[in-house]
């Protein structure tokens, strides 16, 4: 238990706090007294007046009451419910400072996190800061006898009432409308988390941009909906680009979005969109990227760093619809993309099909076993594109790729710290990490892609050295992740200083070998242990740097 009161800040304290810096998730950080203040809507060099609303041994949560000094940075947010809503982490600062901050996240992650020494080219602005969001998964709550729709308030399944977001397209806005009349005219009642009981989970809406095409999914928890006819005439009133109304049954106490079974009310099943023209088809599953004019100007820097060399083979890992890989189909000899979601690959053998592609060959599987599957069947790629989820490629995958041995590997990632990480250790693998170059493909959000090159190092340009860990007094695990390596990764991702100390415990607790003297406290009597809630860090960390 921590005595907060020898702390130097206490819960319900005020204080004056100057911005430093922010989080990867967006949230503002400044210190008092030594100790780290994360306060959600604080800008860099802003003064501001602060209540503490929460007190750990190392860290601090505050409110903010008022802004003493303004940062030069800070611009009108322009919205009534930043930031109670989730959606937006940096609607009050400049779009310039905004995509400094990303620019600098992702150097830091290869500086900080990665010790590579990488210099990261400047970062690609999106072309549409507003309007920009082709998806929006609407939560739907009853309050008082109301319906809500709208957006998730941070860290919580709290529904903030949002009928018209800036980063939505505007027919989102008359589309939520219509369904919030509909629900509360036939009294659809709206899912309870805490009960399992109600009909309407979320109202799920996507557009093709470039075609002008509306898909509209109701997300119930029951396999029929009331009063359906209504609503589909109603949206056919609202808007005449709607090509298809589904209703999607999921009954299962999640916090996942979408039910495996989609049922088709009107039209279609899938909206048709135009990518680096190329016609591509996506249903309600399928992956496909909200900001289609900067998902061209990424696709065209992959396509850049992949064409590089020879074009025999190219392997799409984490393919979705196949967008990626089937927008460079004509410049490579043959495709191969593979993707875990099986609605998704249904979608990528049509969109080869509509684009008339013959050399692309599509696989439904894990990335990690198939990448291991097209190794057996001694299939040697000239590139690979691996496109993976915010946790990064799996141990069993890099290990895969790195004895398929690609010339090339080009990297798309929306996580920095993961996307350093996995370079780390394909760096120590044999590959140099030639190019990074950021993409805010999330304006007023937090979050980053970064597409990254990888190049295999020639034989005559290294030298392999042999080391006997045992002379070393080392254990294979340790030599992944240094102790100031782990402590970097623990402050960056949790805002907590952890001590050698208790590294070297949370290690002796996972198996780790560890030398006596970090075992042992300073002499005293009595040896400190990890606290709780540092000791699930640390073994965060160790996950992250594969030790564990």
């Amino acid at each position: 238990m921590i005595d907060t009161k020898k702390l130097p800040i206490q819960k319900n304290q005020e204080i004056e706090l100057a911005i430093t810096g922010f989080t990867a998730e967006g949230s503002a950080v400044g210190h008092y007294e030594g100790m780290a203040v994360f306060v959600a809507g604080g800008a860099v060099g802003d003064v501001l007046k602060v209540l503490i609303i929460k007190v750990k041994k190392t860290y601090a949560i505050g409110k903010i009451i008022a802004v003493l000094t303004p940062s030069p940075d800070r611009t009108d947010a322009n919205c009534p419910v930043f930031p109670r809503c989730g959606g937006c982490s940096f609607r009050h600062i400049t779009y310039e400072s905004e995509c400094k901050h990303k620019q600098q996240r992702v150097q830091d992650a290869f500086t900080r996190l990665a010790h590579l020494d990488v210099q990261v080219e400047s970062l690609c602005a999106s072309p549409v800061v507003t309007g920009y969001r082709n998806k929006a998964q609407y939560p739907v709550a009853m309050e008082n006898g109301r319906l809500k729709t709208g957006f998730y308030a941070p860290y919580s399944h709290r529904v903030i009432d949002c009928r018209s977001c800036a980063l939505q397209p505007t027919e989102f806005a008359d589309i939520l409308r219509t369904v919030s009349r509909w629900a509360e005219k036939y009294k659809i009642p709206a899912y309870d988390e805490k009960t399992g009981k109600g009909l309407l989970r979320h109202v799920y809406i996507r557009k093709a941009e470039a075609t002008g095409q509306l898909l509209v999914t109701l997300v119930v928890n029951a396999n029929l909906v009331f009063k359906e006819k209504e609503l589909i005439a109603s949206l056919k009133k609202t808007n005449e680009n709607i090509v298809g109304v589904l209703l999607n049954e999921n009954t299962e106490d999640t916090n996942v979005i979408l039910g495996e079974k989609t049922t088709v009310l009107d039209g279609q099943g899938y909206m048709e969109d135009i990518l680096c023209g190329l016609r591509f088809r996506i249903s309600p599953h399928a992956f496909y990227q909200v900001n289609r004019a900067q998902a061209e100007n990424l696709y065209a820097k992959a396509a850049e760093f992949a064409l590089g060399g020879k074009r025999d083979l190219l392997i799409d890992l984490y393919c979705g619809t196949g967008t990626i890989g089937l927008t460079m189909a004509d410049r490579f000899e043959k495709v191969i993309g593979v993707e875990i979601v099986p609605q998704a690959i249904d979608d990528a053998k049509i969109n080869a099909k509509i684009n008339n592609i013959t050399n692309a060959e599509f696989i439904c599987g894990d990335a990690a076993r198939a990448a291991l599957e097209l190794e057996n069947r001694s299939l040697r790629p000239d590139c690979v594109l691996v496109d993976p989820p915010r946790k990064g490629c799996d141990a069993s995958l890099l290990q895969t790729l790195v004895r398929m041995a690609p010339e090339r590997i080009v990297y798309v990632s929306c996580d920095p710290a993961t996307l350093a990480r996995d370079c780390a250790i394909l760096s120590e693998n044999g590959y140099t990490v030639k190019n990074a170059v950021p993409f805010d493909m999330f304006p007023r959000c937090a979050h980053v892609e970064t597409v990254v090159l990888l190049s295999q190092r020639r034989p005559d340009t290294h030298i392999d050295i042999k080391l006997d860990l045992s002379e070393l007094d080392v254990t294979s695990a340790e030599t992944k992740a240094t102790y100031q390596e782990i402590k970097d990764y623990v402050l960056e991702k949790h805002g907590l200083k952890v001590s050698t100390l208790y590294i070297s415990q949370v290690k002796a607790k996972c198996g780790i070998i560890e030398r006596e003297c970090y075992n042992k406290g300073e002499g005293k009597s009595r040896v400190p242990q990890c606290p709780k809630e540092k000791e699930e860090a640390i073994m965060d960390a160790l996950r992250n740097f594969r030790m564990i």
